[in-house]
Parts: structure tokens; C-alpha cells; sequence
């Protein structure tokens, strides 16, 4: 748990955009995997699993709830201390808001864990061109979303 719960953290946080929410998923993704060890095929990397329980958490927790903080709220009560990489992750992280949960959930593995499209494909249980068009309509959207525009 102690190796995995940062990355886990950050998948979840980068698809809910609130501290309580990921908090919740992780737990929730944690308490599972701890649940159904027994079914896990250690032949297999432990990470793209746990992380496939942790975004489907954060997921439904999306679903559940409906978000009463933005993204920008949250942010500015964490520990960035730069005002201009606040804005500019704030302003990111807005963007990214935008996107539906398929396409946000793609974003966060893609971008922010690192994942490749083929890891990211059976972490979502879909194929590779699903993955490549989700993220190039998500990050299309973003941009459109930052005001950036193709030079």
C-alpha cells in the first residue's frame, strides 16, 4: 500500500478534482483490492490492476455525487506556492474538468500517471484506437477549454 498510495492518489484526484473524493476512492479501490487479493494473477504487475479498481472508483464517485468544489478551489488551498504554476496547473486542472469521466479517466493515466496507450487500454478494459481518440478529443476539448489555439 505504502509503495502504490501516491500514484493511486493522483489518478484519483486528477479524475474527481477533490481531496475528499480521492481520499474516499482510494480507500474504497484499496479496501477492494485488499478484498479480492485472492482473484489477482501475480504473474501480473500488481499497479495497472490497483489502478484500474482506483479510477473505476473514482468513477463512480463521480457518478455519485455531484461536485461542489472546483477544481481552482481546491487547488488554492494546496501546497503549490508559485502563483503563476498555481494558475497554470489551476487553469489545467479547470480544463480538464470539462471532460466527461471516459475521456478524464484517459487524461490522468495517459498524461499524468504515464501509463502507455496498450496499459491504459487494459486498465480500462478497452482497446488501444478507443484510447488514442479519447485522448486526442479530450485534449482538443482542453484546449479549446484554455483558449489555445494551433499555431
Amino acid at each position: 500500500m505504502r509503495r502504490h498510495f501516491a500514484r493511486a492518489w493522483r489518478a484519483a484526484y486528477a479524475i474527481t478534482g477533490r481531496r475528499e473524493a480521492a481520499d474516499d476512492a482510494v480507500q474504497d479501490a484499496f479496501e477492494r483490492v485488499f478484498r479480492t487479493l485472492d482473484r489477482f494473477d501475480d504473474a501480473r504487475p500488481l499497479a495497472p490492476w490497483l489502478h484500474r479498481i482506483v479510477v473505476n472508483c473514482a468513477l463512480s464517485g463521480l457518478r455519485g455525487a455531484a461536485r461542489t468544489r472546483s477544481l481552482s478551489q481546491t487547488l488554492s488551498a494546496g501546497p503549490l506556492s508559485d502563483p503563476h504554476l498555481r494558475a497554470s496547473v489551476s487553469e489545467a486542472l479547470e480544463a480538464m474538468s470539462t471532460l466527461d469521466a471516459d475521456k478524464r479517466a484517459v487524461v490522468a493515466l495517459r498524461l499524468l500517471l504515464g501509463y502507455t496507450s496498450k496499459e491504459t487500454a487494459e486498465i480500462l478494459g478497452t482497446t488501444e484506437g478507443t484510447i488514442h481518440s479519447r485522448l486526442s478529443r479530450a485534449l482538443e476539448q482542453m484546449r479549446v477549454a484554455l483558449g489555445v489555439h494551433d499555431v
